[in-house]
């Protein structure tokens, strides 16, 4: 996207314009019908490939991707599942963007999700205008992509209700939707799939019924546990964020380590080495989370710094995610600073420990 765009953020497809084009023009392999790309050529971009110029878009375990671009080129809908800030809107987007070229054919589920967002509604001027008609349906992104044969998303499939989750048991089993105001039934293309998330931390919410499920092949994106991986996820959605912005910035690879450093002592309640217990926050430490202290530090040092990022600028937006459920879970931020971050070397970990009698301020 150009610095100068007024769109803040535009979708993948567009964004990855030219690596979709480069794929498009590589590919030369068999295409599941209604798909742009190759099975081969969406894992490409996927994952990334240097001599394509294609920059990886998820950054971990490969035979993952492979089964979900799998699960969509069979007539079966993909389940990607973890903690938060695992990536799962993500992938799901990018997925949807090289397959069918369109990532916004997307439900956002929510307590209030209808299943009318799954199905289709009305405009009810019209209705009450001329009746029933196609021109007074409103199709929902799911009956649309029907329609095109792509994928629609649906976002946070536990956070709806059960009776909306199981609007979805007929069309995955039937691949239709009847309509009986028109006395139709509308009947998917072939490239129709749906791509949903799900949230670990919501189960229980609202629990999937054995007959979704059994519709869906489930793929579980790991949080990352590999400092060098979870380093390369942080600094290069900073860089694209601060490229986004149009806003230049050094991140050093020190305090790109200590930071995501920090977050993965503090998620795993442990120090990386194994020999110190720590004590975790009850809030998600997620790789997101890093991505966007790291960001917020940034914009703190150019607008009201030097202009170089150090260990106190983060640690001024660490605090935030840190409190975010609950206060009191600046005690464990507390704790790990004098516990774990004093016994360590290194310019960022002093930088981190010269905020404590602020912290303890707060």
């Amino acid at each position: 996207m150009n610095a100068g765009s007024e769109v803040i953020r535009a979708p993948a497809e567009t964004r990855c314009r030219e690596e979709l084009a480069r794929l498009q023009a590589w590919d030369t392999f068999p295409r599941p019908t209604g798909w742009r790309l190759s099975p081969r050529a969406v894992e490409k971009f996927l994952m990334g490939d240097p001599e394509l110029n294609i920059r990886p878009k998820y950054i971990g375990d490969r035979d993952r991707m492979q089964v979900a671009i799998a699960t969509l080129a069979s007539d079966r809908a993909l389940l990607l599942v973890g903690e938060p800030g695992t990536a799962k809107s993500w992938v799901s987007e990018h997925l949807s963007a090289a397959i069918c070229g369109d990532s916004q054919l997307t439900v956002q589920g929510t307590a209030g999700t209808t299943e009318d967002q799954i199905k289709y509604s009305w405009n009810y001027a019209l209705l009450m205008a001329e009746g029933p008609s196609d021109r007074s349906l409103v199709p929902s992104p799911v009956l649309t992509a029907m329609r095109e044969g792509r994928i629609a998303r649906i976002e946070e499939i536990t956070r709806c209700a059960s009776e909306v989750q199981d609007a979805l048991i007929s069309i995955l089993s039937e691949k239709a939707i009847a309509i009986p105001e028109l006395e139709r039934i509308e009947y998917a293309r072939r490239g129709f799939s749906i791509i949903a998330t799900a949230n670990t931390r919501d189960r229980g919410v609202n629990e999937m019924s054995s007959a979704l499920k059994r519709r869906f092949n489930f793929v579980e994106l790991p949080v990352l546990s590999d400092l060098q991986q979870e380093m390369a996820v942080v600094r290069q959605r900073t860089q694209e964020m601060l490229a986004d912005h149009a806003v230049q910035a050094d991140l050093p690879d020190e305090l790109i380590e200590t930071l995501v450093t920090v977050f993965q002592e503090l998620r795993q309640g442990q120090t990386l080495d194994g020999e110190q217990k720590v004590k975790p926050p009850s809030t998600v430490m997620s790789t997101a989370e890093a991505v966007s202290v790291l960001f917020g530090g940034c914009l703190l040092a150019m607008h009201f710094g030097e202009g170089v990022v150090n260990g106190q600028h983060v640690m001024r937006l660490l605090v935030g995610a840190v409190a975010k459920e609950d206060k009191s879970d600046l005690e464990a931020l507390t704790e790990y600073l004098e516990t774990v971050a004093q016994k360590r070397e290194g310019q960022v970990w002093r930088e981190l420990q010269e905020t404590r009698r602020w912290l303890k301020s707060l």
